[in-house]
């Protein structure tokens, strides 16, 4: 990588094919050898051989692109005289704080928090994060490790972690740690735009250690969570079934406690279960004698199993069909107890659809800043795209959808800080705010898929997180519970409530 300064007129003297050099953000790059290497060819070289290329180079490439280092290694100089443009504004609404300059909710602490999980994310998970997700790499144990170290696991869980001792990000203290700190780390969780490499990271940690802690013996704190929170084990919940979704109550995996009592021979299979073809551990909800149980379930060699299962999104999220053939649970190994398992079950719901709405309104708001950023850089017709009133319409409409939603957010998770942890008043309002995010979600899908034109439907470039989106976004409207399901368990609570003496028109 060349230290050498040059002139304008010094570059624009290699502008042949064999002989070919080029200005980006100031800098001189020579490509008169990787010509035959760019993937888009020779020919798109050649047209700025010996200029400055840097809008030529922004129209069709993404910023991270030149900072890579085997194009940094092209670089044979700088441009004399450059004097570099101001840092750029914020884009609009990329975050929840650009309409929201003051807020009622977050203190001091929050934005700590916020900064330790950005930056652990900036610097540990974000680099190849887009690869990983692409090419299917599963998040590494190292990387899980780190994560208990740095006691982000710790906050998935909140203050029921408490005992492992683990410090949170940023120096929170488990007391002051609330919902507005778990919801700044699932929407910091899902900032990469990498739907299916979040999930696996943190996904099956989040809903199926839960359980555990709240309902679980201290045994099993000891011996199953602890590992698990330190990042030294991995997780996941085992609920849904081919034979049944959302309707939990059809389960068919059976649980029969030996003569002695000192164990259960469990059998059934599992699907669509998040993180559980790398996981240690499956909470898993199995039918017994005496009703549904919550079952801590080990890793066996031939008695539990597991496969891949490919789906829209990608296949680091770990989704496997798992296998129990005459699986050995010892009984010491029931969370906590027998013929309650449902009941834990739905409990543990709330918090996992509200944690899915607030990451997959984060996956929105993604979508709204690369609309935003595109739009703002892409010329048609001789006109910014953002100059166009059908443009500017789409992502006002994107806009809407997404900023509601948030509001809607802080607004359980104001009630969710204020209310007994058993309340059932949120049952309803968290299901229709899982319908509303995952309704959202679904115009802004179609409107950025609009606004990007072909880009939207291209795996890799300029649209590579729009086209991951659009493919996996109709994941968030049935996993936890489908939209249709979530709308029909509000109203059904609402009336509830109306009792048998209904107001009159």
């Amino acid at each position: 990588m060349g230290t050498a300064e040059y002139s304008a007129a010094e570059v624009a003297k290699h502008n042949t094919t064999d002989d070919l050099w080029i200005i980006i953000d100031g800098d001189v790059y020579d490509l008169s050898r990787f010509k035959d290497l760019h993937p888009g060819g020779a020919p798109p070289l050649k047209l700025v051989a010996g200029k400055d290329a840097t809008k030529d180079f922004y129209a069709l490439h993404r910023k991270e692109v030149i900072g890579m280092p085997r194009y940094q290694r092209l670089k044979v100089g700088t441009l004399r005289g450059y004097k570099a443009p101001p840092p750029p504004a914020p884009t609009p609404y990329a975050s929840p704080t650009y309409m929201r300059k003051v807020s009622p909710y977050y203190n001091e602490s929050h934005h700590r928090f916020r900064k330790a999980m950005r930056d652990f994310i900036d610097r540990e998970i974000v680099p190849t994060a887009a690869d990983d997700d692409e090419n299917g790499i599963d998040p590494s144990p190292e990387l899980h490790k780190k994560m208990g170290e740095a006691g982000i696991l710790c906050a998935a869980i909140g203050k029921a972690a408490a005992f492992s001792g683990i410090p949170l990000p940023g120096g929170v203290a488990y007391e002051e740690f609330d919902y507005f700190h778990d919801l700044i780390g699932a929407e910091e969780m899902k900032r990469p735009g990498t739907y299916g490499l979040s999930d696996g990271i943190i996904g099956g940690f989040s809903i199926g250690l839960p359980p555990v802690i709240n309902f679980g013996s201290e045994d099993l704190r000891q011996r199953i969570a602890l590992p698990c929170l330190k990042g030294e084990k991995r997780i996941c919940l085992a609920i849904s079934e081919p034979y049944a979704g959302s309707d939990v109550s059809s389960i068919k995996t059976e649980a029969v406690l030996s003569p002695d009592g000192s164990h259960y021979v469990v059998n059934g299979v599992k699907k669509w279960i998040t993180s559980g073809r790398y996981s240690d551990y499956f909470t898993t909800l199995v039918n017994t004698e005496k009703g549904f149980a919550l079952l801590l379930i080990e890793r066996q060699d031939d008695q539990v199993s597991t496969k891949a299962i490919k789906t829209s999104y990608s296949s680091t999220a770990g989704t496997a069909y798992v296998e129990f053939n005459d699986a050995i649970v010892p009984v010491q190994n029931v969370v906590g107890e027998v013929g309650k398992g449902f009941h834990y079950t739905m409990s543990n719901f709330n918090h996992e659809r509200w944690g899915m709405a607030v990451a997959g309104n984060a996956m929105s708001r993604k979508m709204v800043e690369e609309a935003f950023k595109w739009a703002a850089g892409r010329e048609i017709f001789r006109k910014r795209l953002i100059d166009q009133p059908v443009i500017r319409f789409k992502l006002g409409q994107m806009v809407a959808e997404v900023e509601s939603v948030h509001s809607m957010i802080e607004d359980v998770t104001y009630q969710m800080n204020n209310s007994p942890k058993e309340s059932k008043d949120l049952i309803g309002p968290i299901a229709i705010l899982k319908y509303k995010q995952t309704r959202a979600a679904e115009l802004v899908a179609d409107n950025i898929c609009q606004i990007f034109g072909g880009r939207a439907l291209t795996r890799t470039g300029m649209g590579k997180f729009v086209e991951k989106f659009h493919r996996s976004h109709k994941m968030q409207s049935i996993l936890g519970g489908s939209e249709e399901i979530m709308a029909d368990l509000a109203i059904r609570e609402a009336v509830k409530g109306m009792g048998r003496n209904p107001a009159r028109l």
